[in-house]
């Protein structure tokens, strides 16, 4: 059984072991003195730098070192994602504190024999933001994109070994779990939660400590902790991430969700897309259990928790907070009508809490810093922090963290990067396809629950992707329409068939057939929707179609007046032409053509034959002069 005593202990030795990957420079000098070890050589071993080759790199290091005689001086350590995932794979020296990006098997060879050999730290290899121009290495901390973050759901992702549960440890793990059971009654946990303020990351943003209060005051014998790692938004990650860098976190926070509703038995509903996720959520309950975090009598107190994986086959449904339970009891996935709420009658009937990853990894922090220090961050109805997935047309791709409250334009600008290709910022898409888009003139909102909704949008879990000057919004909200009618579960009328006729409107845009009482009829179909789905799926379906309407009107008459896109992408709409300033003459695109839509001779201006071209722009890929263009 594990005491608080032997949890002090393990922290105790393996503490600055860990503290080395924090520091840099005479700091990080020190320490590194103390642990053994020179140097440490960090890796992420995430989803996205993992199919980019990192599991390759790592060998080549390993067989390296080897080679070099430096296995034993050198530690290797494969942890979660950076944040970077553009870079990837990315690999980091302490206690210099060396930022080695898009690290090849190749260049780790120079690595280890300029760097980790003769300590010369190999800079033309080294993300460039981190280097002065006198060549020192500046903190990850001070760069742009981590300048203004504040990681608290990511602290230990990209710092400890997932696999690894001591090194968990060693950052202050499982010592709020220790506290909760020890010291605590259920009803302070629930105050201190109420107090910090901390609202659902899954997307509704419902209070966590109201959630929990619920659930712990119905009536039952048996009680469920469930955790939703399904994240089926297009583009999000974040979930991912969080349990695939610092999986004990969630089942920590799942364990002292169990004693302060009186539940025994936790489950993590995770699709099973996820291998790494799944793999080390796996790993970290095993160690959970061997080292007496999970299982009987936890800490002497005599509560009792263990945590099972669910598998889910990727419906987008499954989401839900009761398709997905419904799916755990081994049923297809489809939402049940509420009320009755999960917190009264959820899993198997009994009552239930079921928070998403992000939200559990808030709450150990809070137990053992207190609600004043977590609703010290943020705003004054959306406290803490939010984890948003960052892709699209952005220069730096990958998983930020920011204080609630943030603008737009900080995310877009300064940790994001701004727009590849010195092209403008059109709008941000965020909530997935719940959710909707938020144009240039927003650009100074604060980000907060609030805000999104207010301009026709939604936390969602945390995605956010970025569109610039060259996106159609119509098309936008056509790819949105066409996987929720994918995704739908049938269930209900309103979602089974709304979805459908909704995406045929925008069918008939794209395709240059639609009528401009389409606009009315698409937005009398989105409300009686919006109000009469079953689950939130269906209700909220509409929102990309609604925002962008609501923003971006002018595209939508120009697809249906002009009969044209004003961003060049649907297809339909598109004709391409030869400038005859430009064309030389060359030929190369009548005989790359592959209808024979181009006629011209040599040197002379070419011609495209507007009823045979299909439109495939082969003849703009092939043309060197630039003469081809569409419109």
């Amino acid at each position: 059984m594990m005491t608080v005593e032997e949890l002090n202990r393990i922290k105790a030795a393996k503490e600055e072991l860990v503290m080395v990957r924090t520091v840099i420079r005479e700091q990080g000098e020190l320490l590194a003195q103390k642990t053994g070890y020179r140097k440490q050589v960090l890796v992420c071993g995430g989803t996205g730098c993992t199919s980019s080759g990192s599991h390759k790199v790592i060998q080549a290091l390993e067989k390296a070192l080897k080679a070099n005689e430096l296995e034993k001086e050198i530690l290797v350590v494969k942890t979660g994602c950076f944040g970077l995932c553009a870079l990837g794979p990315i690999m980091i020296v302490y206690p210099e504190g060396a930022f080695y990006s898009q690290t090849t098997p190749e260049g780790v060879a120079r690595i280890v024999e300029e760097h980790l050999k003769n300590g010369n730290v190999v800079t033309d290899l080294l993300y460039q933001e981190t280097v002065h121009e006198d060549g020192s290495i500046i903190s990850l901390s001070e760069t742009k994109f981590y300048k203004k973050q504040l990681r608290v759901a990511l602290r230990n992702c990209g710092v400890i070994d997932p696999e690894n549960v001591e090194e968990y440890i060693a950052r202050d793990g499982y010592q709020a779990l220790a506290k909760v059971v020890t010291s605590m009654e259920p009803d302070d946990v629930i105050g201190e939660l109420n107090a910090s303020g901390l609202r659902g990351r899954g997307g509704g943003g419902f209070p966590t400590g109201k959630k929990w209060a619920f659930a712990k005051a119905s009536e039952s014998e048996i009680k469920y902790v469930c955790c939703n790692a399904d994240e089926g938004d297009p583009g999000a990650f974040m979930d991912r991430s969080i349990l695939e860098g610092d999986p004990h976190s969630v089942i920590e926070a799942m364990a002292i969700a169990g004693y302060t509703i009186g539940a025994s038995q936790g489950y993590v509903y995770i699709r099973a897309e996820y291998p790494i996720a799944v793999k080390r959520l796996q790993i970290a309950i095993d160690q959970a259990r061997d080292y007496g975090l999970l299982g009987e009598d936890i800490f002497g107190s005599g509560f009792c928790f263990d945590i099972e994986i669910r598998l889910g086959a990727g419906a987008f449904v499954c989401g839900e907070e009761t398709a997905l339970m419904t799916s755990i009891e081994g049923h297809r996935g489809e939402p049940r009508p509420r009320p009755p709420f999960p917190a009264v009658k959820g899993l198997f009937g009994k009552p239930t809490v079921l928070n998403n990853v992000e939200t559990y990894a808030n709450i150990a922090q809070i137990i053992l810093k207190g609600a004043g220090w977590f609703s010290s961050m943020g705003t004054a109805t959306s406290k803490g922090t939010k984890v948003f997935a960052l892709g699209g047309k952005i220069t730096n791709v990958g998983l930020v963290e920011i204080p609630m409250g943030t603008t737009l334009r900080e995310i877009v600008e300064e940790i994001g990067g701004g727009i590849p290709n010195g092209k403008k910022f059109k709008a941000a898409q965020t909530g997935g396809p719940s959710g909707g888009c938020i144009p240039a003139c927003h650009i100074d909102t604060p980000i907060d629950y609030d805000n999104l909704i207010a301009l026709g949008s939604m936390m969602g879990s945390g995605g956010m992707i970025i569109l610039d000057e060259d996106t159609c919004m119509v098309d936008i909200s056509k790819f949105y329409l066409e996987f929720t009618v994918d995704e739908s579960c049938g269930k209900c009328t309103p979602c089974r068939i709304g979805t459908r006729r909704l995406l045929q409107f925008l069918e008939k845009i794209t395709s240059g057939k639609g009528e401009m009482e389409d606009i009315e009829k698409i937005e009398e179909l989105a409300l009686h929707m919006k109000s009469s789905s079953l689950c939130a799926l269906g209700q909220s379906a509409p929102n990309p179609v609604l925002s962008t309407m609501k923003y971006f009107r002018d595209e939508y008459i120009a697809h249906i007046k002009d009969k044209t896109c004003p961003s060049g992408v649907c297809k339909s709409l598109l004709s391409y032409e030869i400038n005859p300033e430009l064309c030389k003459g060359c030929t190369k695109c009548a005989r790359n053509c592959p209808v024979g839509a181009i006629s011209g001779t040599v040197k002379q201006v070419h011609t495209i034959d507007k009823e045979k071209c299909i439109k495939c722009g082969l003849c703009v890929k092939n043309c060197k002069f630039g003469a081809i263009f569409k419109k």
